[in-house]
């Protein structure tokens, strides 16, 4: 069985630093104790499960370590950051890249997430070396199911999502994905201090900044929807950009990305607990993007269209620049446009599923979303990808 305490001690021997985090060694305490309650882990996954919290909690050890021994990196300002965010599989990644064309923004790139210390504007030449082992690492633990790399952009060197910062404090909504945790994902919303996990990705985020050109951060997670209240307490001036696809579609292909993310952990993944915990993950994602919205912050959101966005990114990046109070370049636009060429929809190859493959029905899941679907104007997907296609 997996041992928090155990985790935690050797990471603290191995970083030689005690964890002074408030929050982080309780959240690991509860997830931990959900996955050997609810988590049917296989030998070889909970090996694997033990490897990859021991590796989050050293780095943020280290982060903290490197925080502590030069208190100048608590003044690195981030400002402005523009937070990417949306249904999970409602095309963030997609629109992460595009992002990336924009020299003004800096994201958080594969081999930093994985390996962030120490600080590539400190130490340089490390960069190389973290280049590499990132390259083996990912040799050795890219999930090897069929169809992930038609599921998710993921590129070497590419531009990454905050997932890996917030697991660092166990308060990343991503790993009722990885894990059959149902008690722990309801925990991250009801229960787990959201604003100390986005205290530690903040500190993440100046370690990398620190001895670097400060440009805004473009942070793209999915996930980020359900915390944007605690997000403007860390990040006070804060911008939000949200996709919406139809969420009927993304629930389809988040069920098929967990199955596959489970059965590399569990030693029997049912299709129809998948149906029922991303049924359940999805209505959370909505009810807090519904919440925010009614709420006297909802302004500070753009909204981006999927369809729209696919079917003219160039357009949709202007609108976007505005929205968030800057303007397109004419190379910054071009950019945009020669990535959208060169990356057409199913480059990677087709990403086949069904909803019907995890117990769940069309109908009555799209009457359940409805409210969603008509307050932001979303179509069915058929119809969304009718509008690429004119």
């Amino acid at each position: 069985m997996l041992n928090a305490a155990a985790i935690i001690a050797a990471a603290e021997n191995n970083a030689g630093i005690a964890d002074t985090d408030p929050t982080a060694g309780a959240n690991l305490a509860r997830l931990v104790e959900a996955l050997n309650r609810e988590g049917n882990l296989s030998t070889e996954g909970e090996e694997r499960t033990r490897r990859h919290f021991s590796f989050d909690t050293v780095n943020r050890l280290d982060g903290l370590k490197w925080a502590q021994n030069h208190p100048e990196i608590a003044d690195e300002a981030i400002e402005a950051p523009v937070f990417l965010m949306g249904l999970p599989r409602s095309g963030t990644t997609y629109f992460q890249y595009l992002f990336d064309r924009d020299a003004r923004f800096r994201l958080i790139r594969t081999w930093e997430s994985s390996a962030p210390n120490p600080p590539p504007g400190f130490n340089p030449a490390s960069a190389r070396q973290r280049k590499a082992e990132w390259a083996e690492r990912h040799r050795r633990e890219h999930p090897t199911f069929e169809g992930f790399d038609a599921q998710h952009l993921y590129d070497q060197d590419g531009s990454d999502e905050c997932h890996a910062f917030l697991q660092q404090s166990y308060g990343a909504a991503g790993l009722q994905n990885l894990f059959q945790v149902p008690s722990y994902f309801d925990h991250i919303l009801d229960g787990l201090d959201l604003v100390e996990a986005y205290k530690i990705h903040k500190r993440q985020l100046q370690l990398l900044q620190w001895k670097s050109p400060a440009k805004p951060w473009a942070l793209k997670y999915p996930n980020h929807v359900i915390a944007m209240n605690e997000i403007l307490t860390v990040y006070p001036d804060a911008r939000f950009v949200m996709t919406h696809r139809d969420p009927v579609q993304t629930l389809a292909s988040i069920a098929k990305m967990t199955f596959s993310l489970r059965g590399m952990r569990m030693s029997k993944v049912d299709p129809a607990i998948v149906g029922r915990d991303m049924l359940h993950f999805v209505q959370r994602h909505i009810d807090r993007i519904m919440a925010f919205d009614h709420g006297p912050l909802g302004g500070r959101v753009v909204h981006v269209d999927y369809y729209a966005l696919v079917a003219d990114p160039v357009g949709q990046m202007r609108r976007i620049h505005a929205g968030i109070g800057i303007k397109t370049p004419d190379d910054i636009a071009e950019a945009v446009g020669a990535w959208h060429r060169a990356n057409p929809k199913n480059a990677r190859g087709r990403n086949e599923y069904t909803l019907e493959q995890w117990g769940l029905v069309d109908a009555a899941v799209a009457e359940r979303f409805a409210p969603y679907m008509r307050r932001f104007n979303i179509p069915r997907e058929r119809a969304g990808l009718a509008r690429i296609a004119a």
